[in-house]
């Protein structure tokens, strides 16, 4: 089977969609099959995976608008690799390609059936914004991707709309999602939508091997790079006196981290040796640093930009607990990379995010509430055996039906399902 996926992010762009599409791809090249992505050229070059070829095309460099340019250049190379290997199933990520309805209806007539992945929506990314900004997150006005989602959301999603109805069939990312798009978008009567909730990469996501002392030195050096290692830290043990608590996402006012922050001087009355370690670009640190200097937590926070993909594994490993306080998503991974790592998650009561996590393997807080937050984390934090459990729960969980494997079979299925039709 020949696969064409029309991926807005894929590595070196990692993200959301570009870390599944990359895993998918190479998952379903693995199964035998010939897999050619189509996504925005970038000044580094992709990775490589045997049977998967990339197709860089240009776009325009403007928030939300470089996803019609995208959706434009991406589909002359479709035609033009169609024409020298026919194409099985094209397989397009939204919301980052905005195809209009007379464009899916080209593809699925001249070219092959369209599945259609729901990686949430505009209209989502809108509320998330706006909830953020009435909880008081920092510069939400400041981002211009925050701003131009606010500003065009709703002119954007008529691009979500065309591609549920002229698809094949579309998968959501979580019945989060799904709700969504039947709310929102109020699809005819036959909508064909499957839900497939993305995995990780379990094998690089996985629990500390203490065995092993090359990780073992990796692990002390964070923990002493960060201030919090302790002797019972750096052999993990779970009744550290300098817990860790790690936060990944990008620096943007939807992803809570004002909330988290205010939250620090509650969780260090009780556990004075808390460090927090956030991970993740963006236009924030220097207002996230001022803050944390205003609450008198300086001391207790550590930003990083950027780091090596194995270098964020171990951290995950590193850390005592994972804290996810999105305003929204589509689904969210980085919950689902904390427990595969043996780390349990702290995150916020609504879904999709409690489709994956429950208090078996985390806690839950209601959202922009930072005295909530406070109260979840110590209560992890104040039971060390609990934390244990949880996290062995937490890695059979992922294990169970959120690896790369479940979802290469679940769209291997989908997509002889609309070939045969």
């Amino acid at each position: 089977m020949h696969i064409a996926m029309i991926a807005g992010e894929y590595p070196p762009r990692w993200g959301g969609i570009g870390s599944v599409v990359f895993h998918l791809a190479g998952h379903l090249a693995a199964s035998g099959n010939k897999v050619s992505i189509i996504t925005r050229s970038h000044k580094d070059k992709p990775p490589e995976q045997s049977g998967v070829s990339v197709i860089e095309v240009p776009w325009l460099k403007l928030p939300m608008a470089f996803t019609r340019s995208y959706a434009k250049n991406a589909l002359k190379a479709l035609k033009n690799l169609h024409r020298k290997e026919v194409i099985d199933v094209v397989h397009i990520h939204l919301p980052l390609a905005s195809f209009s309805r007379k464009e899916f209806r080209y593809i699925e007539q001249n070219i092959a059936p369209v599945c259609s992945s729901l990686h949430g929506s505009w209209l989502g990314e809108k509320q998330g914004v706006i909830r953020a900004s009435k909880a008081k997150e920092s510069a939400t006005w400041r981002n211009p991707n925050d701003l131009a989602i606010r500003l065009t959301a709703k002119y954007y999603s008529k691009f979500e709309r065309a591609g549920i109805l002229e698809s094949s069939i579309s998968v959501a990312n979580s019945q989060s999602t799904l709700s969504e798009f039947n709310n929102w978008y109020q699809p005819e009567d036959d909508f064909n939508c499957d839900v497939v909730l993305w995995g990780c990469d379990h094998k690089v996501f996985r629990p500390p091997n203490q065995d092993d002392e090359e990780e073992q030195l990796s692990h002390e050096k964070i923990r002493t790079m960060y201030d919090c290692g302790d002797e019972l830290a750096l052999s993990y043990q779970p009744n550290t006196q300098t817990p860790m608590i790690l936060a990944v996402g990008r620096l943007v006012a939807r992803k809570g981290y004002m909330t988290l922050l205010r939250a620090m001087p509650k969780i260090l009355q009780q556990h004075p040796g808390t460090r927090l370690v956030i991970v993740g670009r963006g236009h924030m640190k220097k207002r996230l640093l001022k803050n944390a200097k205003k609450l008198g937590i300086e001391h207790a926070l550590f930003i990083r930009s950027s780091m090596p993909f194995e270098a964020l594994a171990q951290h995950f490993r590193s850390a005592d607990l994972v804290v996810y306080p999105s305003y929204y998503e589509g689904q969210g991974l980085i919950p689902l990379e904390s427990l595969a790592s043996g780390t349990p998650v702290v995150t916020v009561d609504h879904a999709p995010l409690t489709e994956m996590v429950d208090q078996t393997v985390g806690d839950l807080f209601q959202s922009g509430d930072s005295n909530d937050l406070a109260n979840s984390v110590c209560r992890i934090l104040d039971s060390p055996k609990q934390r244990v459990d949880k996290a062995k729960a937490g890695r059979k969980r992922v294990l169970s039906k959120y690896t790369y494997d479940h979802n290469s079979d679940d769209f291997q299925r989908i997509y002889q399902s609309i070939i045969k039709n």
